[in-house]
């Protein structure tokens, strides 16, 4: 494939979400970079269609905002994920199945939130997809902060919560975690309400990783208030919902989104497979609350 022109930033229409068009990501983008950083900071989530992609093309293209994570995770065959790796409903035999090996991805999450540094960007990439369904979803956690009447904003300002890999671990896959599972994935604390620090807006931190606000003298109490406020910012008006088609590329912004798979497809029948990268984060980025 070759460069297309021009290049097009085609916004979804709701709060997050444009299709940008004419970009082949396979070839040289340096004068086309500038477009895709817009279309990211402005919406948060790109989507790039008709994408004819290896997986060494996928990374050299995340390369192009940031250098590509390591995992910790392990596929349905316990093999550790690579720096491009699939996300599917297969299980370790290869075949569609209706409990996965990695299933966790159908829970609201902010990727990597229970790393000390949280990523930048997360990018998937069709290769197969059922022929209906299978759709994800995702939260303006900007959006639906700023939604937040004066008196939820001031109760939660400064407070913390504690982010589990083990805690996630235990509650969706019903598997606890090993001793040395423990160690390489310990809790990581982070602010509830933090800045963005490309548009100053702030933003809700939440998802399947928050296992308790570490400021609340009743961690029962502390529980409902992250369900309360994850039920908020995933009511459908802070929601934008991404229709697969094959060979799309899509990267969104881990800093300000929440999102999930939807299993709305026979998942013992159709196959689902998308291969992921994820950009790393910014130490300076962390902890970066209101003031």
């Amino acid at each position: 494939m070759t460069a297309r022109s021009p290049v097009g930033i085609r916004p979804s229409g709701g709060l997050l979400g444009a299709e940008v068009t004419g970009i082949d990501a396979s070839a040289d983008l340096s004068s086309a970079m500038p477009a895709l950083l817009e279309a990211f900071a402005r919406h948060h989530l790109v989507v790039l269609r008709d994408q004819q992609l290896t997986d060494q093309q996928i990374y050299e293209f995340a390369q192009r905002f940031g250098p590509v994570e390591k995992h910790k995770n392990r596929d349905a065959t316990g093999t550790v994920f690579g720096d491009v790796h699939s996300i599917t409903n297969l299980g370790a035999n290869g075949m569609p199945s209706l409990r996965p090996g990695v299933n966790e991805n159908y829970y609201w999450h902010s990727d990597k939130a229970h790393e000390a540094v949280p990523c930048l960007l997360t990018m998937l990439y069709a290769v197969e997809i059922p022929p209906t369904g299978g759709d994800t979803e995702f939260a303006d956690m900007e959006s639906a902060y700023d939604a937040l009447d004066p008196e939820m904003k001031a109760r939660i300002e400064n407070l913390c919560v504690e982010h589990s890999w083990g805690y996630m671990r235990e509650t969706i896959t019903g598997r606890a975690p090993t001793d040395e599972e423990r160690v390489k994935s310990p809790p990581v604390v982070h602010p509830l309400v933090r800045v963005h620090p490309d548009t100053g807006r702030k933003s809700l931190y939440l998802g399947m990783y928050c296992r308790r606000i570490i400021n609340s003298p009743d961690e029962d109490e502390g529980r409902s208030l992250l369900k309360q406020l994850t039920e908020h910012a995933t009511q459908p008006r802070f929601i934008f919902t991404h229709k697969w088609q094959p060979h799309d590329l899509i990267f969104w912004d881990n800093r300000c989104l929440m999102h999930r798979a939807i299993a709305n497809f026979d998942l013992s029948a159709h196959r689902r497979v998308l291969r992921r990268a994820v950009v790393r984060g910014k130490p300076e980025w962390v902890g970066r609350r209101s003031q």
